[in-house]
């Protein structure tokens, strides 16, 4: 929501109006000084939304704000214009509206459009979120970055590197979703007061590290790729089954952590699945991620998949200490099985540990055959979000 800055005004003054943490207004406003704050000048005040109110016979800004139980003075904020002593019957009045529900509508089909669309709406609400682009696709869609909070101290988490696997998507933007109304609504996020995540811990978030394919598995191969994709779906347009980027290769087999020996192990071609290409790092998407990593120096990685109700922590006796207390923890508030190792290599995870000797886990979440119904959204989530609040802890 915007607001125009009056004489005397300040960010503090807004934020005990509003009722919203100084740290998120100033953060939603990176190009303001909020030392020398100028009359005209636009505020966003994140947590709000605008409505129009149409003033009747007998309405007064006084009255307006009773109806609604809020404070007169953000009526006076929000309309600087209007004289509260002369309201005329027909004429428009700004009214402030705190965001209490959720933005992101999780439980249907999730292909990029519908990500990219919640995106812009949180951005629009929430504008202490920041959005950054990792890098793109094969087909040229970006995998969008999501940042909340400004500390050093930084966690990275992902989801859909496989594409059938597209429920992690929702999941991951459900969580963002909460954790903005719990910050700005000044609440608890499964038990852990929010305001301190957010101004010791930086969230870094991908949530959707394949569009291409999640976009094939749901909504069936673009026109430029038909043929290709529906050959290497050995020509099926059943692409329920794939887990693949649009050039038929397993985005979380393209890590140089013992590549070289799960290759032989592996379809040796283009596949819907499992395929880890002709060389490590050679698709757009899996150079994207680990070039994210290398630059940001991640505290810890955890990435979303689906299925098994359990979680994996360890490569090669690589894990540091730390990982096994954050295991330990994980499993209790999830109550998922916390693995340390599985006979498998060069995944997103793997590569973490092996490169950088920190936290890295594999979330594997529901149970089933992918790609997972979404009448387990509800019980997966549930699972997941306190996981995933207590990696920012």
């Amino acid at each position: 929501m915007k607001i125009r800055v009056r004489k005397g005004d300040t960010l503090w003054h807004y934020s005990q109006l509003f009722h919203i943490p100084l740290v998120l207004i100033v953060d939603s406003n990176p190009d303001v000084n909020p030392n020398t704050l100028k009359p005209g000048e636009i505020i966003e005040i994140p947590g709000f939304t605008v409505a129009l109110q149409k003033v009747g016979k007998g309405d007064t800004l006084w009255k307006l704000a009773a109806a609604r139980n809020i404070n007169v003075n953000l009526l006076l904020v929000l309309n600087p214009d209007v004289d509260p002593n002369q309201l005329q019957v027909g004429q428009k009045v700004q009214i402030p509206e705190r965001v209490t529900t959720f933005i992101v509508n999780s439980k249907k089909p999730y292909d990029f459009q519908q990500m990219k669309t919640d995106i812009h709406q949180l951005l629009s609400i929430y504008p202490f979120m920041r959005r950054r682009k990792a890098g793109t696709s094969v087909l040229g869609l970006p995998l969008y970055d999501l940042r909340i909070g400004k500390s050093d101290r930084k966690v990275q988490m992902n989801a859909s590197f496989h594409a059938n696997e597209w429920i992690t998507t929702p999941i991951l933007m459900r969580f963002l979703n909460e954790y903005l109304l719990a910050l700005t609504n000044q609440l608890v996020i499964k038990g852990v007061p929010a305001l301190p995540l957010y101004t010791n811990t930086q969230l870094s978030a991908v949530p959707m590290v394949d569009p291409d394919g999640v976009n094939l598995v749901l909504n069936g191969p673009p026109l430029e790729v038909e043929k290709e994709v529906i050959a290497i779906n050995k020509g099926s347009r059943d692409f329920s089954g794939w887990k693949a980027n649009i050039r038929g290769v397993d985005l979380n087999k393209q890590f140089p952590a013992n590549w070289e020996f799960e290759v032989t192990r592996k379809p040796k071609r283009p596949s819907s699945r499992d395929f880890p290409g002709y060389a490590p790092l050679s698709e757009p998407e899996t150079k994207a991620m680990a070039d994210l990593v290398k630059k940001e120096n991640f505290d810890r990685l955890l990435a979303l998949h689906t299925q098994g109700k359990e979680f994996y922590w360890g490569y090669e006796g690589l894990e540091p200490p730390e990982s096994e207390q954050l295991a330990n923890q994980f499993s209790r508030v999830s109550g998922y099985k916390a693995v340390r190792y599985v006979d498998s290599h060069c995944g997103y995870k793997d590569w973490f540990i092996q490169e950088f000797r920190k936290p890295g886990f594999t979330i594997e979440l529901g149970e089933g055959q992918n790609p997972l119904p979404l009448s387990q959204f509800d019980e997966m989530y549930e699972a997941a979000s306190r996981l995933l609040v207590h990696s920012l802890v």
